[in-house]
């Protein structure tokens, strides 16, 4: 099989990012004290792939519903993008993703991410990788549902296409969306990944320099 489209998320897969989301949300939430924090940080970890809008609405509403005067969503926001716009510029970059980027010369590549589109557009653009991306790099408010299915939709996802994620939710996306799913465990947060992989026949790789032998015509 040859992928005509590769799609990636982005914290986890192509960017060492997840621990320091995880760190922003308990920074951002910590004024309402460590009990909240550590649950929106428990609710992060157990979401993933899930953007951060979804998960301060959920820490307004069933964390801290009385609010008792702490910072308003908007703050939460930008608390949390304050904490993690040093930490994206400066993490580490997927190994073997140049040369993937390379082996697939034909293929259609692009991001579909949880976090802010902006934010995820500035930081690819400083750090020199926008143009591996050429199906473009989207991102949240929109879900990935959303954003999966207006790019087949509008032809800039071709099939076959694969998507390489590290959440129960990419695989959930994937899956409605008809595309293939392979989970990378490297950079996860989720725990029970072997299980959830295993019970779910999901292929699996430990880093993307594994990615082409998934389809060695590609």
């Amino acid at each position: 099989m040859i992928y005509q489209t590769l799609v990636f998320d982005c914290d986890g897969v192509v960017l060492d990012s997840n621990r320091l989301k995880t760190e922003a949300f308990r920074i951002a939430a910590s004024p309402y004290g460590t009990v909240a924090a550590d649950a929106l940080v428990a609710h992060h970890v157990a979401n993933g792939g899930i953007s951060r809008f979804a998960k301060f609405r959920h820490f307004l509403d069933a964390i801290v519903p009385d609010r008792e005067g702490g910072p308003d969503y908007e703050a939460l926001l930008d608390a949390y993008a304050n904490a993690v716009r040093r930490g994206l510029r400066e993490c580490d970059i997927a190994p073997g993703l140049e040369r993937l980027r390379e082996a697939t010369a034909g293929a259609n590549w692009l991001i579909v991410s949880g976090g802010s589109q902006e934010e995820l557009r500035e930081v690819f653009a400083e750090r020199g990788m926008t143009l591996w991306f050429d199906g473009g790099i989207f991102g949240s408010p929109d879900t990935k549902d959303e954003i999966l299915a207006r790019e087949l939709a509008n032809g800039n996802i071709k099939t076959p296409a694969l998507f390489i994620g590290d959440s129960t939710y990419d695989y959930r996306a994937a899956s409605a969306a008809g595309l293939d799913f392979v989970f990378a465990t490297y950079w996860t947060e989720f725990e029970g990944w072997h299980q959830f992989t295993v019970e779910n026949d999901i292929r699996t790789i430990n880093n993307l320099s594994e990615v082409e032998r998934l389809a060695p015509s590609m």
